[in-house]
């Protein structure tokens, strides 16, 4: 079994980020940035799979600049065989992402495809749905433990009102969430023997894509601030409140 791992380069989720002062985007001058949180889960689930035995290779794959090197070498040192950046300056749309990774997974043909449920810089949770439709195979997102048996793939997934099982077969995608597993500490000798491996790269323009926005960002802020509560000495001026509220009666 060959697994395929979709890596992420973001910002650092412990960081607050502010809007550029001319309101356009985020302004990441100077933050520190990572593999995705959601992201790291899923190298984690990867890497256990193969561990367990059920999987023979893991490729990572990483769509950005050449900035992105760091986070595939991430994944390298904590154990992932091989990587591939396809490289895009400009910042891919959800849709445009899954278009790629598409033409990833017909080049590389692995059985489980492992994302994130979400990116921490647009926190759209799109991208997995889109390429299980793009390449009309089945999926699981938001899953929280994944076992394999028999050649089936059994899926615990949260969902609103508590958490779903359903079971799969491959090939498959899947979306990780942060209960699924702890990702492991990368030790500094694998990070040093991950800075010698080869990283292979695709440009995006080369694998016949449309990666043209279909969105326009009018501008960026942050939320107005919350209005100060009301302090009240005790329970009757609470209620005396509360019936002041209009059309609600207690």
């Amino acid at each position: 079994m060959k697994i395929l791992v979709a890596i992420k380069r973001v910002q650092d989720y412990n960081i607050k980020v502010r809007p550029k002062s001319d309101g356009s985007d985020v302004d990441l001058e100077g933050v520190k940035m990572g593999v995705n949180p959601f992201d790291e889960n899923a190298i984690e689930e990867a890497i256990r799979l193969k561990e367990e035995g059920f999987a023979s290779e893991i490729v990572g794959v990483s769509i950005g600049s050449s900035l992105s090197q760091d986070v595939l070498r991430q994944s390298l040192a904590m154990g992932v065989d091989r990587v591939i950046l396809v490289e895009a300056e400009e910042v891919l749309q959800p849709l445009a992402v899954a278009k790629v990774l598409k033409k990833v997974v017909e080049k590389e043909k692995p059985d489980l495809i492992l994302l994130g449920k979400l990116a921490l810089d647009s926190d759209a949770g799109q991208t997995g749905q889109m390429l299980a439709g793009l390449l009309n195979c089945s999926q699981a997102t938001f899953a929280s433990s994944i076992e394999i048996k028999d050649g089936e793939v059994f899926i615990t997934r949260e969902v609103d009102g508590g958490t779903e099982s359903i079971v799969t077969k491959t090939p498959t995608v899947l979306t990780a969430d942060l209960r699924l597993n702890e990702p492991r500490f990368v030790k500094l000798p694998n990070l040093m023997m991950a800075r010698k491996k080869p990283i292979e790269t695709i440009k995006v323009d080369d694998l016949g894509v449309d990666v043209s926005s279909r969105l326009n960002t009018i501008s960026v802020s942050e939320p107005l601030p919350r209005k100060e509560g009301i302090k009240v000495k005790d329970v009757k001026e609470l209620l005396q409140k509360l019936n002041d509220i209009e059309g609600l009666k207690i």
